[in-house]
């Protein structure tokens, strides 16, 4: 991909993300757009930390999920720990310690069984495509769509991913295309097409989208 391709593509294809795009332009953010290192909220770490990362972080806010990411990391020495460490733990020592809720216990306990017993090979998700990785990540229990499709935007860096679940994704959206409710999965997936293959960086734009413009 060339630099500035994405927003170039994304401009052409679509009068609506080109509007948003000359928003990004005047704050001066328009390389998140084909940069996603710059999309992220977290630096990217090995596959294993990211996917423990995700689970933390689901469903609470951004400043909780840093907030337990960071005891958690604080019990291991300053790192996330391995499958093996997370095996060992008492799960409710775990769990009271850190402040994660029991079902997410259960599932970084599930995440570290699947790596640990072979069912995940880790090493080999960047050579599958997406649906691939999709499907061997949504076996492991509290990996849903949603949190497997952000790990192939940011941690492996795909570039046309369409998180079609995802609340924020879905506000933008509905804003920026005035429509009266929320896109359903089906209607924001018609509604990208255009914008593939670079679904991606649409997917960064939105999601700064609603920094630019927040609600009143």
């Amino acid at each position: 991909m060339s630099a500035g391709g994405a927003a170039a593509h994304l401009r052409a294809a679509d009068p609506v993300l080109a509007g948003l795009l000359d928003d990004l332009a005047r704050e001066g953010a328009l390389g998140i757009v084909d940069d996603p290192s710059r999309g992220g909220r977290y630096p990217v770490l090995e596959h294993y930390g990211a996917l423990v990362r995700s689970i933390v972080g689901q469903q609470v806010s951004v400043h909780a999920a840093r907030a337990i990411n960071g005891r958690l990391a604080e019990r291991y020495g300053g790192r996330f720990p391995t499958p093996e460490e997370v095996l060992a733990e008492d799960p409710d020592e775990l769990r009271t310690a850190v402040g994660l809720s029991r079902n997410k216990t259960t599932f970084l306990r599930s995440l570290a069984e699947h790596v640990r017993d072979g069912e995940l090979e880790l090493d080999r998700l960047d050579e599958l495509d997406d649906d691939a990785v999709m499907a061997e990540l949504v076996a492991v229990k509290g990996i849903g769509a949603w949190t497997a499709q952000v790990f192939l935007m940011f941690q492996l860096r795909r570039p046309d991913v369409l998180a079609v679940g995802d609340l924020g994704i879905r506000r933008a959206v509905q804003r920026a295309y005035g429509m009266p409710d929320l896109p359903t999965p089906d209607e924001l997936t018609a509604l990208a097409e255009p914008w593939r293959p670079y679904r991606s960086a649409a997917c960064r734009l939105l999601w700064k989208s609603l920094d630019l413009t927040p609600d009143a």
